[in-house]
C-alpha cells in the first residue's frame, strides 16, 4: 500500500470507513421513504420494493467476484472505480424520472456500493498488521453493520424534512471528497495473478436472484406453486454451484478456504448474525409504526441511542479482539444480541418505548462486540493473495442473512395480519387497526423466538470456531497447497 506512516494509515481509514458507511446506509435508507417514493413518481409498494432488492442482490451476488477482480487489477482501483460509481449513481437516483429508472440506477448504485464493499477490507489487511487490524476492522465493521441500521434513521429524518430525492444526493459530495482523498492515498504494491469464474458467478447469481424472487412472493403472496418452485429451483443451483466449485479451476469461491476452522465458522457465524439481527429490527419498526402508530420520523429516533453507542465502543472492541482473539469477544457480543431480542419478548401494545431502547442498546452493544473481531478473524485467517477473495465473501454471506432475515420476517408477520397490510405497516404507509394489534404482537414474539434460535446457533458457531493465529504465520496460506511459485491462479506479481 502507500507510506506506513500512521497519518497515512489514518487517511486510508477514514475514506475506507467513509465509503463503506455510505454503502450501507444505502442499503435501508430507502425503507422509511417508500411512501414519499410511491406518492412522488406514481409507483406502487410492489415495485418499488425493488429499490432495496436489487441494491442488496447485486451486493450478494457480485462481491467475491469483484474481491477477486481486485486481487488481480488492484484493490484501490476497484475501490475508487466503485465509489466512483456509487457517487454518480446516487446523483442519477435523485433525478430518477420515474420508478423503473429508480430501480435501474439503485442496480448501479449497488454495484457500486459492492465494489467499494468487496475491497475495503482487503485494503485495510493489507495497510494494517495482522495483530492490530481488529481496531481498523472495528471502524469498517461498524460501518458495515451499523450502517444498515442508520440508514433507516437517516431514512426517516431525511424524508420528513427535506425530501427523499436527498437521501440519494447526500452522498455526492460526501463521495466526491472521498474520492479525491483516495485517489490520493490509496493504492497498490502488488497484484496476483488470477482468472475469473464467470460461469460460477452466474450460476451464484441466477440462484440468488431466484431464491430472492420467490422467498419474497412467498412473503408477500403465499405459498403458490409458483413461489415453491423458484424457491426450489434456487437451492438447486445452490448445490449444483456447490459441485462446480469443487472442480473449478478458479472458482468463485474457493472451498479450500473453508479448511480453516477459525475462517469457515467466522463466514458461518456472519451468515447467520445477519439473519437473526436485522430481522430484530424489521420487527421493531413495524411495531413502532404499525403498532404505536409512531410517525417513521419519530420511530428512528427511538432506534438512535442503541446505534449511537454501537458506533463509539465498536473500534474498542476490534481493539479488545487483537489482544484476546475474536472468539470470546464475537461470542459474548452475540449472547448480548440474544438479550436483546429477549428484552423484546415482553413488549406489548402499550409497552413503554424505554424497553424498545433498551433493547437496542443491548443489542448495539453486542453488535460492536461481534462485528469488529469476527471480520478481523475472517481476514486474519485468509491468505494475502486472497484478501479480496476474503472480504467479498464476508459480504456476501452477510448480506444472504440480511435478504433472509427481510423474507422470514414477511413469512412470520404475514401469520398474524394480512400479507398486505404486514407490508404496508412495514415501509410506513399503514398502522395496524386496534383489534389485531394484539395479534400482530403475538405474531411478532413468534419472529423474534424464531431469530434467538438462528442467534444461538450462530453463537455456539462462534464460540467452537478454534484457536487464532494473529501473527500473520497461522492464517490460509498455511492450509492451501501451492506446488510452484508461479502457477495460477493466484502468482504474485512484481510490485507496481
Amino acid at each position: 500500500m502507500t507510506s506506513g506512516k500512521p497519518v497515512h494509515e489514518n487517511i486510508i481509514l477514514a475514506v475506507l470507513l467513509v465509503a463503506v458507511l455510505m454503502a450501507a446506509i444505502d442499503s435501508t435508507i430507502v425503507l422509511l421513504a417508500f411512501p414519499a417514493i410511491v406518492t412522488s413518481l406514481h409507483s406502487n409498494i410492489s415495485t418499488i420494493i425493488w429499490v432495496i432488492l436489487i441494491y442488496m442482490l447485486l451486493g450478494a451476488v457480485a462481491t467475491t467476484q469483484l474481491g477477486k477482480i481486485g486481487d488481480i487489477y488492484g484493490r484501490s482501483k476497484i475501490f475508487i472505480a466503485g465509489l466512483a460509481v456509487f457517487t454518480v449513481s446516487s446523483f442519477l437516483c435523485g433525478i430518477a424520472p420515474s420508478d423503473i429508472f429508480l430501480v435501474a440506477f439503485r442496480a448501479v448504485q449497488g454495484l457500486g456500493g459492492a465494489m467499494v464493499s468487496a475491497t475495503s477490507g482487503a485494503i485495510i489487511a493489507d495497510t494494517f498488521e495482522r495483530h492490530r487490524i481488529g481496531r481498523a476492522f472495528g471502524f469498517i465493521a461498524m460501518a458495515f453493520n451499523v450502517g444498515a441500521i442508520l440508514g433507516i434513521v437517516l431514512g426517516g429524518i431525511i424524508t420528513t424534512f427535506v425530501g427523499w430525492q436527498y437521501i440519494f444526493f447526500i452522498n455526492v459530495p460526501i463521495g466526491i471528497v472521498a474520492l479525491a482523498l483516495g485517489i490520493k492515498y490509496i493504492s497498490d504494491k502488488q497484484t496476483f495473478k488470477a482468472k475469473l469464474d464467470v460461469p460460477g458467478m452466474v450460476i451464484l447469481g441466477v440462484s440468488l436472484s431466484v431464491l430472492l424472487y420467490g422467498g419474497i412472493g412467498l412473503a408477500a403472496a403465499g405459498a403458490s406453486t409458483l413461489n415453491i418452485a423458484l424457491i426450489i429451483l434456487g437451492a438447486v443451483l445452490l448445490i449444483a454451484f456447490y459441485f462446480i466449485e469443487k472442480r473449478a479451476e478458479n472458482p468463485t469461491m474457493p472451498l479450500d478456504m473453508f479448511a480453516n476452522k477459525v475462517f469457515r465458522n467466522s463466514i458461518y457465524a456472519s451468515l447467520l448474525q445477519g439473519m437473526g439481527f436485522l430481522g430484530v429490527i424489521f420487527m421493531i419498526v413495524m411495531y413502532l409504526q404499525g403498532v404505536r402508530g409512531f410517525s417513521p420520523f419519530y420511530a428512528s429516533l427511538i432506534l438512535v441511542p442503541g446505534y449511537i453507542i454501537s458506533g463509539v465502543i465498536a473500534p474498542y472492541m476490534g481493539r479488545l479482539s487483537d489482544k484476546r482473539g475474536a472468539r470470546i469477544v464475537a461470542t459474548v457480543g452475540i449472547a448480548l444480541m440474544i438479550l436483546g431480542v429477549i428484552v423484546y419478548l415482553f413488549l406489548n401494545v402499550l409497552s413503554s418505548i424505554y424497553l424498545v431502547i433498551l433493547g437496542s442498546v443491548v443489542m448495539g452493544i453486542g453488535g460492536a462486540m461481534f462485528w469488529p473481531s469476527n471480520l478481523s478473524a475472517i481476514m486474519a485467517h485468509a491468505d494475502q493473495r486472497r484478501f479480496g477473495i476474503a472480504s467479498g465473501m464476508s459480504r456476501l454471506f452477510s448480506t444472504m442473512g440480511m435478504m433472509a432475515s427481510f423474507i422470514v420476517v414477511f413469512v412470520v408477520a404475514a401469520f398474524s395480519i394480512p400479507r398486505a397490510q404486514a407490508f404496508q405497516i412495514f415501509v410506513g404507509a399503514s398502522t395496524i387497526k386496534s383489534g389485531v394489534a394484539s395479534a400482530f404482537v403475538n405474531g411478532m414474539h413468534v419472529a423474534f423466538v424464531a431469530m434467538i434460535a438462528i442467534l444461538v446457533i450462530a453463537g455456539i458457531i462462534s464460540l467452537v470456531r478454534g484457536k487464532e493465529d494473529r501473527s500473520g504465520n497461522g492464517g490460509m496460506h498455511n492450509k492451501v497447497k501451492i506446488t510452484d511459485p508461479t502457477e495460477e491462479p493466484y502468482a504474485q506479481q512484481p510490485p507496481q
